[in-house]
């Protein structure tokens, strides 16, 4: 047969098993030598496609649509330097366990290191960053040949999502000419509907005889407390909320763990500690006997001042499949099961478990004091980057998603994201906490039709403003809170700030753009505020815009520096005199 028919047999195997095995969204930069995936992948009447130029901003998207749907999604670039633009969202991915499954079109094995154009090594590119590598063999249609195809599409798919989900990377190296034949009959193949590979995974579960010596150890203490840091299993606040009140133990609730939102019971949770537990005396009274923490290491700093206070305290930390999640390098033990039936088991064995009131009630005042100072806080100036994220919790649409920046974004979150019935769906790049592919990832997620708010800070926004143009071609529907402080405000807050010959040139970086440019070139509307009324209604009416709509809060990074100190010292006051 010739060389174009195999082609097009073999690439559309890989595509149509793509799809059996439940991946049916890719997002495509580009190029020339991918030409056969790019064109297959358009063909398949089950796949849907999305073209984003830049690589670095499609990888991005594609990893908030995966973050949203929870599930994996394809990227397909040409060969070269597009693929290396991938690296960042691949880092990303591995760390915050998002599956994606990374195609990279390559020049056959003739063409590498003799000085052909777009020939880089591929092999391996993304090194520890992803869960697995393949390197595809050159495109034939004998049946042997068809039927590894499918088996490496159908693997690559289960690994992305297996266990801790993440990247996997398979490489395809293709030879001239490029353009397949889509006029070939039986074009896909396989026509049975499952996948080549399937299979049955099931969740983890600890078994009676642990959860008993669990049990006997935690019940000869008295003052417990359960930690509840970034995840994704909106399933777990119930089951977490239910334990803590069998238990009276209080449950620390990071932002992004999906527990300050939603219809369960919420009197255990403590959503202010990250405000007083900036003081050590503080840190210090509070100590536990025992944390059990589910989900990755919370966002807040002081938390991590906090178990390195108590090194000597039994921690227990609850991780889905693998992993040792640890930063603070306490002496821990590690229980690898599914969160919610690990809590639903607890709760389901017969034995009698309740530890010190008094201890809950502590932190329940404590938690009290700080709401009361946060929430009743004001400026007399401009409206503080803190009234900003309050005043947003207070209008975002119930059944949606919020997408929160690094840096100061997702630490003013923690703050004053207090808890609530709506049902809120809280994303961020955890992975590894860098503020570039915000946009994108936000449009990402937005594009899956879920009503997407994205809170950011003006240096995660000018990082990716070529991210924008997916929102003008795809016409998605997404509001943007854009925290303009001209500049990195999280320095301010760090010991850098002392430095005042260095601070503004190496720390500060000022920019001075004005964003409007940007946000029109690309379609979208924007508004700046300055009064909490303003913001308000200026978002009442991007929710209801059809399209990208900005809203920008300008605030003034010194100033918004000493309002966060002073809530906090009146918080300490109020706490210390009170002893």
């Amino acid at each position: 047969m010739s060389h174009t028919e195999a082609l097009t047999r073999y690439t559309a195997n890989i595509v149509d098993e793509l799809v059996k095995s439940g991946l049916t969204e890719v997002i495509i930069s580009p190029g020339s030598r991918s030409t056969p995936l790019a064109m297959t992948v358009m063909e398949h009447p089950d796949m849907k496609q999305w073209v984003v130029i830049d690589e670095r901003s499609a990888a991005f998207f594609a990893l908030g649509m995966a973050k949203q749907h929870k599930r994996p999604v394809a990227i397909v670039c040409t060969s070269g330097t597009a693929a290396a633009n991938y690296f960042p969202a691949i880092v990303e991915a591995y760390y915050s366990r998002v599956p994606l499954v990374v195609l990279t079109a390559d020049r056959p094995h003739e063409l590498r290191d003799v000085g052909a154009p777009q020939s880089i090594d591929q092999l391996k590119l993304f090194g520890d960053y992803v869960k697995w590598f393949h390197e595809m063999a050159l495109p034939d249609d004998d049946t042997r040949m068809l039927n590894y195809a499918r088996s490496k599409a159908s693997r690559a798919v289960h690994l992305a999502s297996e266990g801790n989900a993440g990247p996997v990377h398979v490489n395809i190296p293709i030879r001239e000419p490029l353009v397949p034949d889509f006029t070939l009959e039986n074009l896909w193949g396989n026509k049975d509907n499952s996948t080549y590979l399937p299979t049955l995974d099931g969740k983890k579960r600890v078994d009676q005889t642990l959860l008993t010596y669990l049990l006997d150890k935690l019940s000869q203490k008295k003052r417990g407390l359960i930690v509840c840091g970034p995840q994704t299993n909106e399933d777990l606040a119930e089951a977490v909320t239910a334990l803590a009140a069998k238990w009276n133990v209080p449950v620390l609730a990071d932002p992004l763990s999906q527990v300050r939102s939603g219809q369960h019971h919420k009197d255990m949770v403590i959503e202010g500690y990250d405000a007083f537990l900036r003081n050590e005396s503080i840190r210090k009274k509070l100590k536990p006997d025992f944390i059990i923490r589910f989900g990755a290491m919370p966002v807040s700093k002081p938390y991590l001042f906090y178990v390195k206070n108590h090194m000597d305290v039994d921690q227990y930390i609850v991780e889905e499949h693998s992993g040792y999640r640890e930063p603070a390098g306490n002496r821990t033990e590690f229980i690898y099961a599914d969160s919610q039936l690990l809590c639903e088991d607890l709760l389901a064995i017969d034995k009698e478990v309740s530890f010190d009131s008094s201890w809950l009630e502590e932190w329940q005042i404590m938690n009290q004091v700080a709401k009361k100072y946060l929430m009743n806080a004001q400026n007399a100036g401009l409206l503080t980057e803190g009234e900003a994220v309050k005043c947003l919790m207070e209008v975002i649409p119930d059944a949606s998603t919020l997408y929160v920046g690094n840096s100061m974004s997702v630490r003013d979150l923690d703050t004053f994201f207090m808890t609530t019935p709506k049902q809120l769906s809280i994303l961020a790049n955890r992975g590894a906490n860098g503020i570039d592919g915000m946009v994108s990832s936000g449009l990402g997620a937005a594009a899956t039709g879920t009503p997407t708010t994205l809170l950011l800070g003006d240096l995660s926004f000018f990082h990716d403003m070529n991210g924008l143009l997916a929102a003008k071609h795809y016409k998605i529907n997404l509001t943007i809170v854009l925290i303009n402080n001209d500049g990195g405000g999280i320095f301010s807050f760090l010991p850098q700030q002392e430095q005042k010959a260095q601070f503004e040139l190496l720390f500060g970086t000022p920019h001075g753009i004005e964003f409007s440019h940007a946000i029109s070139m690309y379609g979208g509307t924007h508004q700046v505020v300055t009064k909490e009324s303003e913001l308000e209604d200026a978002l009442f009416a991007s929710y209801q815009y059809d399209g990208l709509s900005v809203v920008e809060v300008k605030t003034e990074r010194t100033s918004n520096m000493e309002w966060h100190r002073e809530q906090w010292n009146r918080i300490e006051t109020e706490l210390l005199n009170g002893e």
